[in-house]
């Protein structure tokens, strides 16, 4: 099955219309909202560079998993 979806307000400009695996390679920082100073900061303290790395960082993954629990015994 075939799913569109549109991510560019979810993305900086440079990086709007681009496949979803063409914005999981990409920088961090083609997440709006996410600076470059943010990006370095990211890197330095977890070792990720790209929108992938962070989609799949055991500390990220985990956050979010505890948030769904949460959301799951309510």
């Amino acid at each position: 099955m075939a799913v569109s979806v549109n991510l560019d307000s979810q993305l900086d400009k440079a990086y709007e219309g681009l496949t979803v695996s063409e914005v999981l390679d990409a920088p961090v920082a083609a997440l709006a909202g996410v600076s470059e100073a943010d990006a370095e900061k990211l890197d330095a303290a977890f070792g990720i560079k790209t929108v992938r790395d962070l989609g799949t960082s055991k500390y990220f993954t985990l956050a979010a998993a505890l948030v769904d629990l949460e959301s799951a015994a309510k």
